[in-house]
């Protein structure tokens, strides 16, 4: 956008370290005292904090290094540049659909700015069959502060769009409480393309704040490059050997680089973090590394509304309801957080159900279109393990994902509520988005009809952007991948800070659990590795 300063073009500028894809072929050897794998969330903030504590960091990214300059607002310009196999990575038996990013930044690049805190209840949880005791809300709250200062975490004053004020009037009528999603921005235009990239720098992505901070501070960054695997030898890494990626993840033409460090840390995200150790042949003695993935299964519910909604304006993610958590047992049923996400005309369209002339009949209908969503929160019944990673042959990762019954019980209810509150909201149609529905004009009419929905994979449209777990942390290692402080049990000099050491899945959107708590890890790691102190700040 014209007059819009561009910090990364700035920083190439000013000299920043970067290498790989159109910044130069990296060297076949690097050194360091600490190498970092991926620049999402976890990496972001870890790399901030150690080049702060005067440490020496190199960072490897899978994707490109893309800029407010490159952010044009398109989706299919965004998709295939910024997302994970071009926003369309898959389950093994591609019944769900998942959204990760694959760029500098990761998601939080191309995230919907929702932030929360670990709830109560989830640590709870873990301190109890996990064993991680130190794990509560007093204990992490520092740390959770300073993230939020750091990233401009507060309250969106904004009076919310059509789209998040039909859940918030919708749930109001039916006495179920709402309330307002605190947003990670500073000076938000309200544009509704958070999910595209930022094109003003608003968004206090890992991008435009701990990434360059650490390349400031003399961080090196490696893109387009994909980490191939670990050497291990004597309970240690010994290197990262590191390929020349294509956008589609494979390799590229271009010499091997071998990154050795001190210390490593994974932070690649859920899927690629289990991945890499899993093509490595990490340790693994209990059989933990790849178990218990989470992905917050979501189910969705899109209704017509007479006025227009374009839920494509205006911040994309701004209320949401806990009722259908708080009034569940944490251990019971699977319970849901709703939320309203932001509508486009691509992922509108890969993610409603029916073709041909149905789905024309709802892209008439798209600008008075309204669409719940509802986070089931996996990981705490014995009947919701989570999925597997593995790895395929060509050394790719692939999560295996089972939806059983007692998930799909949950999304059945959880597109029973939305009905409801769509319904109290004012809708003339709703659609439980499934392949076996049809709109429907009157609430007694599809209440009936999704009780009696077969519930199966593939039939019922089930989509997500978190993934948790895979590396979980434990008290101890034969139920986890990596302790409490984030090393690994078994490798001595190597740490995962990403949410995929997470026991269980979060019950919330993720970004700021894995800001808040690898804030905590990676100021520990400075520590013990015998730098100086810092804080996030």
């Amino acid at each position: 956008m014209a007059n819009v300063p561009d910090p990364i073009r700035e920083g190439l500028a000013r000299g920043w370290k970067v290498r790989g894809g159109p910044h130069g072929e990296a060297p076949p050897r690097i050194t360091c005292d600490v190498a970092i794998v991926g620049s999402g969330a976890g990496a972001g903030i870890t790399a901030e904090i150690l080049t702060r504590a005067g440490l020496s960091v190199v960072i490897v990214e899978q994707g490109p290094l893309r800029s407010s300059s490159d952010f044009k607002q398109q989706e299919a310009v965004a998709y295939p540049s910024l997302y994970q196999e071009s926003a369309a990575r898959k389950t093994a038996d591609k019944a769900i659909n998942i959204l990760q990013g694959r760029c500098v930044g990761g998601s939080t690049t191309v995230n919907w700015t929702s932030s929360f805190r670990t709830p109560s209840a989830t640590l709870a949880y873990w301190r109890e069959k996990f064993g991680l005791t130190d794990y509560t809300d007093d204990a992490l709250s520092p740390y959770f502060t300073q993230a939020e200062r750091r990233l401009g975490i507060a309250p969106w004053l904004t009076p919310p769009n059509e789209n998040n004020d039909l859940l918030r009037r919708g749930a109001l009528k039916l006495g179920i409480p709402a309330a307002a999603i605190l947003r990670n921005v500073r000076g938000c235009w309200n544009l509704g393309s958070c999910g595209m990239g930022c094109p003003t720098n608003a968004k206090q992505s890992m991008l435009v704040t701990t990434i360059p901070a650490a390349l400031d501070a003399g961080a090196t960054l490696l893109v387009e490059t994909h980490a191939e695997r670990f050497e291990f030898a004597n309970g240690r890494v010994q290197s990262l050997r590191c390929h020349p990626a294509r956008a589609n993840g494979g390799f590229a033409a271009g010499g091997t680089t071998d990154v050795i460090a001190s210390h490593y840390v994974l932070a690649a995200g859920a899927i690629n973090s289990p991945g890499l150790l899993l093509r490595s042949q990490a340790p693994d003695p209990h059989g933990r590394l790849g178990t218990r993935t989470f992905l917050h299964p979501v189910v969705m519910s899109a209704a017509v509304m007479q006025q227009p909604v374009q839920g494509w304006q205006g911040a994309p993610q701004t209320i949401y309801t806990d009722h259908f958590l708080d009034t569940q047992p944490i251990d019971g049923p699977i319970g849901f957080k709703l939320e309203a996400p932001p509508l486009h005309p691509v992922i509108f369209a890969s993610s409603v159900s029916g073709f041909g002339t149905q789905q024309a009949e709802l892209l008439r209908g798209f600008p008075h279109t309204h669409v719940l969503l509802a986070l089931l929160r996996d990981g705490f019944h014995e009947q919701s393990p989570g999925g597997k990673v593995s790895v395929r042959g060509d050394g790719s990762p692939e999560l295996d994902y089972p939806l059983n019954p007692f998930v799909m019980e949950g999304a059945r209810r959880a597109l029973r509520e939305m009905a409801r509150i769509q319904f109290a909201a004012g809708a003339q149609r709703v659609l439980p988005v499934h392949e076996a529905t049809q709109p429907y004009t009157t609430e007694s009419q599809a209440l009936a009809a999704i009780d009696s929905l077969a519930m199966k994979p593939l039939l019922t449209k089930v989509v997500s952007a978190h993934v948790m777990g895979g590396c979980g942390m434990a008290a101890t290692p034969d139920l986890g991948v990596v302790r409490p402080d984030g090393g690994h049990w078994q490798v001595a000099n190597l740490s995962v800070h990403d949410g995929s050491i997470f026991p269980t899945s979060i019950g919330a959107n993720p970004q700021l659990s894995i800001y808040g708590i690898v804030n905590r890890l990676a100021q520990g790691l400075a520590r013990r590795l015998g730098a100086r102190d810092v804080i996030l700040a």
